[in-house]
């Protein structure tokens, strides 16, 4: 019985946000119920909670992920971004500055995630022209419309990026 029990409740040990995380987790708690409700990490949203809206985007190794659909037991050893570690205050990340400039943002709920998606989006190279931005960025859904606002946001940071390693 002893063996049931350990095995439902396994450890866990991560990284999120450059953080060391080491605790036990319930197998079945997905990534988003454990950054919202144990690490209290809020900036990553529950939207559909089925993976269609893209509103609970992380990075995960670096690559998107709905936080929604992804366990957090399948993070083990993996280094986990959320929206908390992406900028500061007092120095935004080019996406977020992007997002600011362009008013990539209205009702801010799908943000975190829009921000998330774009980081990967450029790094992935796929920033070049809108069409490719808006068929990259689909499955992030953003209910007040401001996809121009997003897309140009996007292009402007890949931009800027692109500039700063030039530089």
């Amino acid at each position: 019985m002893d063996e049931v029990l350990a095995s439902a409740r396994p450890k866990l040990a991560f990284q999120v946000n450059g953080r060391p995380i080491s605790t036990e987790v319930e197998a079945r708690t997905t990534l988003l119920d454990f950054l919202r409700d144990r690490l209290q990490l809020t900036g990553t949203k529950k939207g559909c909670n089925e993976g269609a809206c893209g509103t609970c985007t992380v990075l995960i190794d670096g690559k998107r992920m709905n936080a929604c659909l992804t366990l957090a037991i399948q993070c083990a050893g993996r280094d986990v971004t959320t929206i908390e570690g992406v900028g500061t205050v007092d120095a935004l990340h080019p996406v977020q500055q992007a997002f600011i400039a362009h008013d990539g943002l209205q009702c801010g709920y799908c943000t975190p995630g829009q921000i998330l998606s774009a980081i990967a989006c450029i790094a992935e190279g796929h920033a070049d022209d809108p069409d490719t931005v808006r068929e990259w960025m689909s499955g992030n859904i953003c209910r007040c419309s401001a996809y121009p606002q997003i897309t140009a946001a996007v292009l402007d940071a890949a931009r800027r990026m692109e500039d700063r390693q030039d530089a």
